[in-house]
């Protein structure tokens, strides 16, 4: 039903930024909480930043905050996820999720969400 396309990953130094995108497609967007989790090699899937169907909720992991805004924009269908002060443990594999609800509350939990894109690879050399 619903199709999610990460893009802008790379490699940048530590204290770099990069900048995330995750366009949708196939569903209503503004039904749809959404969520950036990420994956080291070895390491269990972790939770990242996500925000409610309408913009006015975020939630962010501890690890991140004050570095990292998660934003959408309903009208283009896209999430993007904003990356300051990177550190190395930052790299890993990026993925864009979506939940088809209109809860006023983002989620943390990866089993609540219906929909994943196949990930960006990001690298935080030091």
């Amino acid at each position: 039903q619903v199709q999610l396309v990460e893009s802008g990953g790379g490699l940048v130094q530590a204290g770099g930024s990069l900048r995330l995108s995750c366009a949708a497609s196939g569903g209503s967007f503004s039904s749809y909480g959404m969520g950036w989790f990420r994956q080291a090699p070895g390491k269990e899937r972790e939770f990242v930043a996500a925000i409610n169907w309408s913009g006015s909720s975020t939630v962010y992991a501890d690890s991140v905050k004050g570095r990292f805004t998660i934003s959408r924009d309903n009208a283009k269908n896209t999430v993007s996820l904003q990356m300051n002060s990177l550190k190395p443990d930052d790299t890993a594999v990026y993925y864009c999720a979506a939940r088809y609800s209109r809860s006023p509350r983002p989620k943390t939990t990866g089993d609540l969400y219906d929909y994943w894109g196949q990930g960006t690879q990001v690298t935080v050399s030091s």
